[in-house]
């Protein structure tokens, strides 16, 4: 895992990407933090420029987690890492750290630009509330890298992971929006959740390559949701809401940039990194054997 993490890490200096992605990561801080921080003389820097730029990482995850596992394919030397001994929750957690510290790169620029701030004479509570945005925007970061990184292990075209990575970081940005589309009742939730089903029931069926259980699956699931929708509809309003609210990537964020810090936004990014990572490394176990 170790020789995979230098690699990658030289990788992505050796050409210009690492630098072009550092350098317009950085760019679009400078920019809000001079405008807003230094122009109007305002010290909180976790919501005038990490919470402002926020949307910058739509572009910048996708892009530099876009060849992690989808350039190894398309140049067929996924078959050395394969056939390598490292597991591969060891491959793509070695990639996985990589990006991370190619990312911690422009939030040290951050960190620094923090600093100036407190020597111009910001108080020490705003150096901690500055310092813990930049840990959840780091967070958020890193959620949204173990995201693109399993997109990337989909496809062995980069541009198609990018573009991908992409769509799906904007639809959790815009989903705290969305979510007022879903309250109307229990009725969309219940289609809502039996398509979820049945895509569920279609890839237990095509992963045990049984058509009888996937059709059972589907059965006992839709029975159960249509249960819940007769009997029960505020229980299935409600667990509608919360799978919505679990797909809000970036809104744990903003309780890092309200000025407290959040164990369970940390808890949150963790865990869904950890799960991200985990379907990449099923995905690429899956190909070792086939």
């Amino acid at each position: 895992m170790t020789a995979i993490f230098v690699r990658e890490v030289r990788s992505a200096f050796s050409g210009m990407m690492g630098w072009l992605l550092t350098a317009f990561l950085v760019a679009a801080s400078g920019l809000y933090f001079m405008a807003n921080n230094l122009g109007f003389g305002l010290t909180d820097f976790g919501y005038y420029t990490l919470y402002q730029t926020s949307f910058v990482l739509l572009v910048y995850v996708p892009v530099l987690a876009m060849r992690s596992l989808a350039g190894e394919r398309h140049a067929r030397t996924d078959q050395l890492l394969l056939t390598s001994p490292v597991p591969a929750w060891g491959i793509v957690l070695g990639k996985y750290l990589a990006m991370c510290a190619v990312f911690a790169l422009p939030c040290l620029a951050d960190a620094a630009m923090i600093l100036a701030l407190r020597l111009l004479g910001s108080t020490g509570t705003a150096l901690a509330s500055n310092f813990a945005s930049l840990l959840g925007y780091y967070l958020l970061g890193c959620a949204a890298i173990a995201l693109c990184e399993w997109i990337s292990g989909l496809t062995e075209n980069q541009i198609v992971a990018a573009v991908l990575g992409f769509a799906a970081l904007l639809l959790a940005f815009l989903m705290p929006s969305l979510r007022s589309l879903f309250s109307a009742g229990s009725a969309a939730a219940l289609v809502i959740f039996t398509l979820l089903a049945a895509g569920a029931s279609v890839l237990a069926g095509l992963r045990s390559r049984s058509l009888t259980l996937g059709c059972v699956l589907f059965a006992v699931l839709a029975a159960g949701i249509s249960a819940l929708f007769l009997f029960r509809s505020g229980w299935l309003t409600g667990a509608f809401s919360a799978v919505l609210e679990a797909l809000c990537l970036f809104a744990p964020f903003e309780r890092f940039v309200n000025g407290s810090f959040s164990v369970q936004a940390v808890v949150y990014y963790l865990s869904a990194a950890g799960l991200f990572l985990f379907f990449a490394a099923q995905g690429l176990e899956k190909r070792r054997w086939v």
